[in-house]
């Protein structure tokens, strides 16, 4: 079974997943830590609950989201996975960053790219890879069935949707992306968003205001 723990990282405050289960292999998903304290926090947990990171998957590769992924590799040696389509942003990550005030020391090479409809997989679990671009290119959500839930980055938050005046945004891009990727999964699905709280299916279904 999967265990999902909640870190909010970063000036933004990135949810950054770690999703591990009774194998003691985990996964991080977003891993968006930008200052010591942060590193320190999620190293704690993952010494504490003997953990062995496995993995380092990303939604998509804004800046927020990424700026962990020096401190994945130079702590656990791992690097980091996401859709191709998301590259470009990766490869812009230290002028992109300095914008925002973030020192980016340097760019990793994917450890692998995702594809659209792919198994992710580590100890006894496994996402599934749902590509939903709209908010960026290269954004992915990932869907466990077992236990009903998905990861949904910045595609869909509780009451609100993923912004798209960024570059490569779609409007209407992202519209198709939620109602044929997402809510196509059933209405108790729950669905932890890039930002801010949890959410379900079905409650977005009736209450989002901006799914139309």
């Amino acid at each position: 079974m999967i265990t999902i723990k909640t870190f909010a990282f970063n000036p933004f405050m990135v949810n950054t997943y770690l999703l591990y289960d009774e194998t003691h292999e985990a996964i991080i998903v977003d891993a968006a830590c930008s200052e010591l304290r942060e590193e320190e926090k999620l190293e704690k947990f993952i010494e504490t609950n003997s953990l062995k990171l496995v993995r380092n998957i990303y939604t998509h590769c804004h800046i927020d989201h990424i700026l962990g992924n020096t401190f994945i590799e130079d702590r656990f040696g791992i690097l980091p996975e996401f859709h191709p389509a998301s590259e470009a942003f990766l490869l812009r990550a230290k002028e992109i960053g300095a914008g925002y005030g973030f020192t980016v020391e340097r760019i990793p090479k994917a450890g692998r790219l995702l594809e659209d409809n792919e198994m992710i997989r580590w100890g006894n679990s496994s996402l599934k890879v749902l590509y939903t671009p709209g908010h960026a290119d290269g954004s992915c959500c990932l869907y466990n069935k077992e236990q009903g839930f998905v990861l949904s980055g910045d595609v869909l938050f509780r009451g609100s949707i993923g912004r798209t005046d960024f570059p490569t945004g779609d409007f209407d891009l992202l519209m198709d992306s939620i109602r044929e990727k997402l809510f196509t999964l059933p209405d108790n699905t729950v669905v932890y968003s890039g930002h801010g709280p949890e959410t379900e299916i079905g409650y977005e279904k009736m209450n989002n205001p901006f799914i139309r």
